[in-house]
């Protein structure tokens, strides 16, 4: 019998850091545009989401891209995936 291949499913998001004050965790804000069911407005909605960062290797304002995994705590749910793009300090 064959083993089943490990899918590397999961979605992936882009978002900005926006803290990074604990240890091997940053905090990504991902925004998005949903339009209003009656009104039809396009409105920017966003979330906050905790990210496992190994390497503490992003800093703050950095542009960067997330996937999804596991729980890894009780609330982080999303590993980073790579740096897109550096802040500039």
């Amino acid at each position: 019998m064959q083993q089943a291949e490990k899918k590397s499913g999961g979605r992936t998001l882009v978002g900005t850091v926006v803290s990074v004050k604990m240890d091997k965790t940053i905090v990504v804000r991902v925004d998005n545009q949903v339009k209003h069911p009656l009104y039809e407005k396009v409105m920017r909605r966003s979330s906050k989401l905790y990210a496992h960062d190994e390497a503490n290797g992003s800093g703050l304002g950095d542009v960067v891209r997330i996937k999804e995994s596991r729980p890894l705590s009780k609330t982080k749910r999303w590993v980073l995936e790579s740096v897109v793009d550096k802040a500039a300090v």
